[in-house]
């Protein structure tokens, strides 16, 4: 804000202080710690630190949201699109809903909030049906692996973990290489453990790199005293590349995300042509080190970091181990109780590498093992290891699991809502037939490059699970009709599915980076289009060569 004097940003600065980290001994200095454990997704203009450019394009933003979005629902109710009633009706709120989300005239959850109450108002469905997904399994990972991040950040863990990735030989020199080195170990782990687990996991250490990151800027005049340490365009490239990372390396195995394991079913059911693990791993492959090498340069080059180089950090890293001293009592509960979820998180994955996916033995493990289930039994677990027992003290307190972003929770919930809709009302298949019909597809590549795009439109606004159950099966039945193998334009679908990078609610990933309050809702739908079109024009390319080599068709 400019005061009376014309110093632009001064209030500004003083709010964004105040709720993002607050004063470190009145001096006005930013206290970075409090600012990441603090952190909110959505913070009103006097709660940041604009400059006066920034600040005239988000109150214009933020204005049109509320003008826009009532506008295009009503247009789009009132004009003859030949949808049925109720899908007529949901496309038009959605549409509304989307504006609310990428304007943000108020607050994103709040936006879900709204859509859900008009689709009930308005007879879409009752209000039993339309709040049932807030009860699904991935709104429970949410709020146990952020109590388990909470306890992380509180007690130090996080930064003990990064201070080893930061410790790597030839990584904690340079900031590109930290963001590299983060997203190649996030690959990794999502071949095998479900995506939204991933980056749950790593979420704490993301954090507790980018405080020290912070800090050492802090400490080197390399940013103001009062800065805001939610706003480094280093902090949003990290986060980013952990969501987006864990996107790319799930496609690698059929386990690593649920989409190919739903794609791979319908395919074999469809075809009959069965895609063994080792097959789809060396189909993917190729994929997925294209699309981590173009992840990585759209993410840097879209969101520069503040330096290049991080001189000192070894003896940064050094001086902050000293201070951490050994392990706390609450340090090694909470690793414990993280250590408890991983290991349950990554058994299903195990289980399906030695007896494989159609196992009994599989099903029963990753049904019982549900990752929401194990997030919710792992955060419980910080309120049974006692740090006092005399004094009947745990390792955290309801008070501290209560400052989790709740509104991330609520915002993947309303996500799912339209997402089950989506598929309940028939929209998505009416769309998907409609265009299909219009476009006069008959050829692989036409059908392919429609089953991708489809599929990536689709998950932009609802999970990516319920995007490849939704897009696959009328993928398939549009091939046959061409009389084209569906194999190819049906994979593309399945690993398009794992994509829609624009919106929090496009996957659990997107939901929970953006819950660190990291990354702005513009810079996530600047960067996730532009990589939506890469791997959009990857996979069109590479899918139909890969699956040629290795036999499938």
């Amino acid at each position: 804000m400019t005061t009376d004097q014309g110093r632009p940003g001064e209030q500004a600065g003083e709010q964004a202080r105040e709720g993002a980290g607050g004063r470190a001994g009145g001096t006005g200095r930013t206290d970075v710690d409090r600012a990441f454990l603090d952190n909110a997704t959505y913070r009103s203009l006097g709660e940041q630190q604009l400059s006066e450019r920034e600040e005239r394009f988000e109150k214009v933003r933020r204005t049109t949201g509320l003008v826009l979005a009532p506008l295009v629902t009503i247009v789009f109710l009132l004009l003859p699109v030949g949808l049925e009633d109720q899908q007529h009706t949901l496309a038009a709120v959605l549409l509304g809903v989307i504006v609310l989300w990428v304007t943000e005239p108020v607050p994103i959850p709040v936006g879900g909030f709204i859509g859900i109450a008009a689709i009930v108002m308005l007879g879409v469905v009752s209000a039993d049906e339309a709040l049932v997904p807030f009860g699904s399994s991935t709104v429970f990972t949410f709020i146990g692996a952020f109590i388990l991040a909470q306890a992380m950040l509180k007690h130090g863990l996080a930064r003990r973990f990064a201070m080893f990735v930061l410790n790597l030989r030839g990584v904690g020199s340079s900031t590109v290489r930290v963001v590299v080195a983060f997203g190649a170990i996030t690959c990794l782990l999502s071949a095998f453990v479900s995506n939204t687990a991933t980056v749950a996991m790593l979420l704490p250490t993301a954090i507790g790199i980018l405080a020290v990151i912070a800090k050492l800027l802090q400490s080197r005049g390399e940013v103001a005293e009062d800065f805001d340490p939610l706003r480094l365009r280093v902090g949003a490239a990290l986060m980013l590349m952990l969501a987006y990372g864990a996107s790319v390396g799930g496609l690698l195995t059929p386990v690593g995300s649920p989409p190919n394991l739903i794609g791979r079913g319908l395919i074999e059911e469809a075809t009959g042509e069965r895609i063994s693990f080792l097959d789809w791993v060396l189909m993917a492959l190729p994929i997925c080190a294209l699309m981590f090498v173009a992840l990585a340069v759209v993410i840097l080059l879209l969101n520069r970091p503040e330096t290049r180089r991080l001189e000192g950090v070894a003896d940064y890293v050094r001086e902050e181990k000293a201070a951490l001293g050994r392990f706390s009592v609450a340090e090694r509960n909470t690793l414990i109780a993280f250590a408890v979820t991983v290991t349950l998180w990554v058994l299903p994955g195990v289980v399906a590498l030695v007896t494989g996916t159609e196992s009994s033995t599989y099903e029963t493990v990753s049904g019982r093992l549900d990752e929401g289930i194990v997030a919710i039994l792992g955060a419980s677990l910080l309120f049974l290891l006692p740090t006092k027992w005399e004094e009947r003290e745990f390792t955290l307190r309801w008070s501290d699991a209560a400052k989790i972003d709740w509104g991330t929770v609520v915002l993947f919930g309303t996500g799912i809502v339209f997402g089950s809709l989506l598929e309940s009302t028939g929209l998505a298949e009416t769309l998907g037939t409609g265009a299909s019909d219009l476009l006069g597809l008959s050829s692989v590549l036409l059908i392919t490059v429609f089953a991708v795009v489809l599929a990536i439109i689709v998950s932009e606004t609802t999970s990516n699970t319920a995007s490849a159950a939704v897009v696959v099966p009328i993928i398939i039945p549009i091939a046959m009709a061409a009389d084209v193998n569906p194999l190819v334009p049906a994979l593309a679908a399945t690993f398009a599915a794992s994509f829609g990078f624009m919106l929090p609610v496009s996957t659990p990933q997107n939901a929970i980076v953006y819950g660190s309050g990291t990354v702005p809702i513009t810079t996530m739908i600047r960067t996730g289009v532009s990589f939506d079109v890469l791997g959009a024009v990857l996979i069109v390319l590479v899918v139909p060569v890969m699956a040629a080599a290795v036999g499938l068709v």
